[in-house]
């Protein structure tokens, strides 16, 4: 990833931005937004009295940006651009799109936590459309992009705080009293249907098409099975695809939503590429794969980018799938593996194998029972585990990684490694209840540029075992916290990834989180 800086005066909490208000518990007029200039040039000086009206307001003037801003972009002339700034603009135009579709869902939303995952993911793709100029050397290009986006950044900013502080609905009670998980440790938003699947040996019966590279199946590859599931499905219902073992060397893109990929196992089935920075890809558009469809799930499969660690930003797996689920999966690259890119993700039992920043991305993502494999970087490299991307304060975002284990793989010999770095200005990570093995350097945590973030992010740790684990020699930044249980508990499968909306009274109750 490159050194790109979003720069932010608010102080790091687990508590973000707050306006300052006046007897009341919501942020009712312009001049309680962050950038309440841009708020009044669009909104005037009289909006709605109530709160709620006033949030709507917000929010229809941020659409109709989005969508404005999405048709500058994709009418842009490019004859002056050269080759990789193009391809920065394919991206844009695809983050835009994205946008567009985020915030028609806020539209039709009643939900404050649905709202923040997808405003959340909204500035997460306007900063990516950045980074790509910036990643292939073409940020003198970036003046040819509509003027007009630096406001709507400030629209989504308002649109963040505005909605992070409109009244909670009240949550239906569990019959325990407490949120609850599904048998197997799988959150309850997993239909029954989902579950068995997840739970069950793979077979071809389970599938609606089966994919296998010598040719016994219905399709030889995964994207000519993609292709044809929005002909042979019904609506939206879970399609599910199986994929036999064998090695597929393609670059896929999933963007039907409730699409299941299962395969015969790590190392049995694995989608393999080579994409990456060097050779002329973004960050973005290396993943060999993306998905983007809401409802994903990936079981036993590997996913793979072997451009190796001399090409730098490589990604084997993207994901932008909202409630989204990978289990029993490898995800194996070196720098930039795993991009969680964003909007809500739960990762259990998986392999993730990578160098420099190989967990990375702004979603609100758990990785629980997970075994993180530290690899042998490029001479001189250290190696960090995570950079989290959250730019706002109050983004709902973060990487949470619990009951994992960290340690060497199998190439690794004596190179620092640490837990991560802050990428944006509100970086936020914590590690709970993970063995940390001797690999960890003492100090823990690692500077992306001399001050840069130390007082805005939020790092945590809690109940961590292992040689490297000791919180004697940690960095000493402001925002570096030794969490107490109940800091950790808001970092949980029950409260982290939605609280309320997504944990019902279905199945064992899981009422600590930790």
């Amino acid at each position: 990833m490159e050194k790109i800086f979003v720069l932010g005066l608010v102080s790091a909490s687990l508590l973000v931005f707050v306006p300052k208000l006046a007897n009341c518990d919501t942020i009712s007029s312009c001049t309680q937004t962050p950038y309440p200039e841009i708020c009044k040039s669009f909104i005037g000086s009289n909006p709605p009295l109530t709160s709620k009206g006033f949030l709507d307001e917000v929010l229809k003037v941020t659409l109709n940006q989005a969508q404005l801003a999405q048709s500058l972009i994709s009418a842009m002339d490019l004859s002056s651009f050269n080759e990789p700034a193009k391809a920065a603009w394919v991206d844009c135009t695809e983050h835009y799109a994205n946008t567009v579709s985020q915030l028609n869902r806020v539209s039709l939303s009643n939900s404050r936590e649905d709202t923040q995952t997808w405003l959340s993911a909204a500035i997460a793709n306007q900063e990516t459309c950045k980074n790509g100029f910036m990643e292939l050397n073409s940020a003198s290009y970036m003046s040819s992009l509509p003027s007009m986006l630096s406001n709507f950044s400030k629209l989504l900013s308002n649109s963040l705080a505005i909605n992070n502080q409109a009244p909670s609905p009240s949550p239906s009670p569990s019959p325990s009293g407490g949120r609850r998980l599904l048998s197997g440790g799988f959150p309850s938003w997993v239909s029954a249907t989902d579950r068995k699947l997840l739970q069950s040996s793979t077979s071809a019966s389970q599938a609606n098409i089966v994919v296998a590279a010598d040719g016994s199946g219905n399709f030889l590859t995964i994207s000519e099975a993609l292709s044809a599931s929005s002909k042979l499905r019904s609506g939206t219902s879970r399609f599910v695809i199986y994929v036999k073992k064998g090695t597929y060397n393609e670059n896929v893109q999933i963007s039907q939503s409730n699409i299941m990929l299962i395969g015969d196992g790590i190392g049995a089935t694995i989608v393999t590429g080579s994409k990456n920075v060097h050779d002329g890809s973004t960050t973005f558009s290396s993943a060999t794969v993306g998905a983007t469809g809401s409802g994903f799930i990936a079981k036993a499969m590997t996913f793979q980018n072997t451009a190796g660690p001399q090409k730098y930003q490589a990604v084997a797996f993207r994901s932008s799938s909202d409630l989204s689920i990978y289990y029993q999966c490898s995800f194996e690259g070196y720098q930039d593996t795993l991009y969680v890119y964003s909007q809500r993700q739960f990762y259990r039992n998986c392999d993730i194998y990578g160098t420099v920043d190989f967990i990375f991305g702004d979603a609100v993502v758990v990785l629980q029972n997970c075994n993180i494999y530290v690899r042998k970087p490029l001479s001189g490299q250290e190696n960090t585990v995570t950079a989290q991307g959250r730019t706002d304060p109050n983004e709902n975002t973060g990487i949470s990684i619990h009951n994992c284990q960290i340690t060497a793989a199998s190439d690794l010999s004596s190179v620092k490694t640490y837990l991560g770095r802050p990428w944006k200005q509100y970086s936020r990570t914590v590690v709970m209840k993970t063995y940390l093995d001797s690999l960890i350097d003492p100090a823990g945590w690692l500077e992306w540029s001399g001050n840069f973030a130390l007082s805005t992010l939020y790092y945590g740790e809690y109940a961590n075992t292992g040689p490297g684990s000791s919180t004697s020699n940690r960095v000493n930044w402001p925002g570096y916290h030794i969490m107490s249980t109940s800091d950790a508990l808001g970092f949980t499968v029950a409260s982290f990834l939605g609280g309320g909306s997504w944990i019902s009274a279905a199945g064992v109750p899981y009422t600590s989180g930790l």
